[in-house]
C-alpha cells in the first residue's frame, strides 16, 4: 500500500485547508505539585524526564522559601553519585540557575538520554552548632532548631489545549490487481465521504494506458460503449492519457456522488501485456462528524 510521503500530504492538506479545520493549540498545562522542604545545603531529586530521539522540553514552577539552585543532571549519574553523596556537587548540570526563590523553569533536554531535576539548599549551617544540639537534644529536635525550607515544584506537560478533537484519516485499500490487459475496461468504484476526498491511483503497464475518474454512470457507459469514452473524458479533470508507469491523485466531493476509476488500454490490442494497477482513498476513520458540520456550514 501506499506509505511514502503520507504524512507531507497530510500536513499539505491542513495548510490549504481542505478540511477547513483549525489546527491543534498546544501549550504547558498543570500536572501535579510536589512539596519538599530542605535543610541547608541539601540536594532533593525531583521527576525524571526520558526524552525522545530527538531530545525535548520541560517546564517547571518553582516556589521557594529560601534561595536554591536548580539544575538537570544524567539520571544514572545521580543514581551513582547517591552512593557517594560527597560527589553530588561536582556532578555535571544543565540549565543550572541560581538563588531562585519564584521561577519559571525550563530546559531543553538531550535526546533519549533520562534526565533528572535537581535542586540544592543555598544555604550554609554551622555544623559544629547543630552537631551539638542533635547530640544534646537528638537528632529530631536539632532539626527544630533549623528552620526547613519550603520548596513547591509544580510540574507541567506539553498538552492540546484547543481543538483536540480532530478527524482522523487512513489510507484505505480499494483495490489491487495485475492483470492481462485486453480490450475491455476495468472499473473500480469509490464514494466520496465528505469533500476534498483523496484518491490515489499508480499503474504499471506493457502497453499505454488511458485512466480517469469518472461519476460511476459514466464510467458504466463508457465500459459498455466504448465510443464514448472521449466524451466521457471531456467532462473530467482528473485523468492521464498514454501512461505506462504513473502515481497521480485526485479530489472527490461528497455531491458529486458514487465514482469510479476506469482503466483501459489508449489503442486496442490483442497480445496479452500485463499490467498492475493500485487504488487508495483516504479515508475518515475518527471524529468524522466535524468534518460533516463543517461541510453544512460552508454551505
Amino acid at each position: 500500500m501506499k506509505n511514502v510521503g503520507l504524512l507531507g500530504l497530510l500536513m499539505i492538506l491542513c495548510a490549504s485547508g481542505v478540511w477547513a479545520q483549525p489546527p491543534k493549540t498546544f501549550d504547558w498545562v498543570r500536572a501535579s505539585d510536589e512539596i519538599v522542604q530542605l535543610d541547608p545545603m541539601d540536594f532533593h531529586a525531583g521527576r525524571v524526564y526520558h526524552a525522545g530521539p530527538d531530545g525535548g522540553n520541560m517546564h517547571v514552577i518553582i516556589h521557594s522559601k529560601q534561595p536554591v539552585t536548580i539544575a538537570m543532571t544524567w539520571a544514572r549519574s545521580w543514581d551513582q553519585a547517591l552512593l557517594h553523596p560527597e560527589s553530588l556537587g561536582s556532578l555535571e548540570y544543565r540549565c543550572v540557575r541560581e538563588h531562585v526563590t519564584d521561577t519559571t523553569y525550563e530546559c531543553h533536554l538531550p535526546p533519549s538520554t533520562p534526565m533528572v531535576l535537581v535542586l540544592h539548599d543555598e544555604r550554609t549551617a554551622d555544623r559544629v552548632i547543630v552537631q551539638g544540639i542533635r547530640a544534646i537534644v537528638g537528632k529530631a529536635g536539632g532539626r527544630q532548631l533549623v528552620s526547613p525550607n519550603d520548596v513547591q515544584i509544580t510540574y507541567h506537560s506539553w498538552s492540546c489545549v484547543q481543538n483536540c478533537i480532530q478527524p482522523e484519516y487512513k489510507w484505505i485499500l480499494l483495490a489491487r490487481e495485475k492483470y492481462d490487459v485486453s480490450t475491455s475496461a476495468k472499473l473500480y468504484s469509490v464514494i466520496p465521504e465528505y469533500d476534498g476526498q483523496r484518491v490515489w491511483v499508480k499503474i504499471k503497464a506493457k502497453v499505454p494506458m488511458t485512466l480517469a475518474i469518472l461519476p460511476s454512470a459514466a464510467a458504466d457507459q463508457a465500459f459498455d460503449k466504448p465510443d464514448t469514452i472521449a466524451s466521457a473524458l471531456a467532462q473530467t479533470s482528473c485523468k492521464q492519457r498514454g501512461v505506462q508507469t504513473m502515481e497521480f491523485e485526485c479530489k472527490l466531493n461528497r455531491g458529486d456522488g458514487p465514482q469510479s476509476l476506469i482503466a483501459m488500454p489508449e489503442s486496442p490490442t490483442r497480445s496479452r501485456k500485463k499490467a498492475e494497477i493500485e487504488f487508495q482513498t483516504l479515508k475518515c476513520v475518527e471524529n468524522c462528524d466535524l468534518i460533516a458540520s463543517e461541510t453544512a456550514d460552508n454551505k
